[in-house]
């Protein structure tokens, strides 16, 4: 059976308060946690209106103390606006704190804008270049220590395990080459989906940590009781990726009953491009979309994000695909 997880943004809507936001996601990891999903994760991003999960580290581990069997991390951490030994710190004491529940997915894009990149003090001519790197060196942090003077406490021992995040060819490469599990993220970046599957799973070496191929493809889902409703809920994501693409980012706005004068043609066309493998709709079409997914890809395991305005139907959502996993 694949694994359903979770990505959250920790979103903060038109209307609502960070404090709200936060608490959203203690309920949304509860209620995945509660319903079989596999893993709850949260992503970095900073200087966003509309996202709360800046703090990543420890926006997990609200998560994790609201639950206490699902695995929490970092869908992902980018990597490049931190110091490998500070990461394996942060990660180190959540695994402490959650003994065999802690993931590290890790990207190399900023998550952010580039003046917000700088001011998070991030060395923007070679962070991108020393991904492959920063990698090898937080594995030695979080592996078992040596006779050197530096350790990172918490962290030496922990072997927190990593995934790779890409969107390109380049990650599949480095996921490949590293032997570790990979996630793409088709949720918005899905041209390249395929091609940078096959690329990992032909190239994939094992390692310490991995034997053999694992593949994590990303949806955005919408799921309600209705087609009609779960339309609805998606004009939420609808205009979000329009303001963006018009550098008019703000809160996740509210859902409207048309995009039909939101947005242009043009904008149209590219938005529904973007999110082509999203999966929306009622428990039949869903389930039918779904299924397509993972038979095009193959995935081990589909990882969900939900961009709902309200939280209630968010919840909704993550009960409706959890029962739609135990359907498929």
């Amino acid at each position: 059976m694949t694994a359903f997880s979770i990505l959250d943004l920790c979103p903060i809507v038109e209307g609502g308060t960070v404090s709200e936001a936060l608490a959203d996601t203690r309920l949304m990891a509860k209620r995945a946690e509660d319903t079989g999903y596999t893993r709850f994760w949260l992503a970095e991003h900073h200087g966003m209106k509309g996202i709360a999960s800046a703090a990543t580290s420890l926006v997990i581990a609200e998560a994790g103390h609201a639950t206490s069997t699902i695995r929490i991390g970092s869908g992902g951490v980018m990597l490049p606006n931190h110091a490998p030994l500070v990461i394996a710190e942060q990660f180190g004491t959540l695994e402490a704190l959650f003994p065999g529940r802690v993931d590290l997915g890790l990207g190399r894009a900023p998550g952010t804008d580039m003046a917000t990149a700088r001011a998070l003090r991030r060395n923007l001519d070679s962070g991108a270049n020393s991904f492959p790197d920063d990698i090898i060196e937080l594995q030695h942090w979080l592996g078992d220590p040596d006779d050197g003077k530096l350790i990172a406490i918490p962290g030496a021992g922990s072997h927190v395990p990593l995934w790779i995040l890409g969107s390109s060819i380049y990650s599949a490469h480095l996921a490949a080459a590293l032997g570790l599990p990979y996630a793409f993220a088709s949720h918005f970046a899905p041209d390249m989906l395929l091609d940078a599957l096959d690329i990992y799973r032909a190239q994939f070496t094992p390692s310490a940590q991995l034997s053999s191929p694992y593949v994590m493809a990303a949806v955005m889902g919408v799921m309600a009781d209705t087609d009609a409703e779960a339309a609805f809920l998606f004009t939420t994501l609808q205009q979000s990726f329009v303001n963006m693409r018009r550098n008019a980012r703000g809160k996740m706005p509210r859902p409207v009953d048309s995009m039909e004068g939101f947005w242009t043609d043009v904008e149209k066309i590219a938005v529904e491009h973007t999110l082509r493998y999203a999966v929306v709709g009622g428990p039949e079409t869903a389930r039918t979309r779904m299924r397509d997914f993972i038979t095009e890809t193959g995935a081990d395991e589909i990882m969900i994000s939900m961009p709902i305005h309200s939280s209630q139907a968010r919840l909704r959502s993550v009960e409706l695909f959890g029962e739609m996993r135990a359907a498929l």
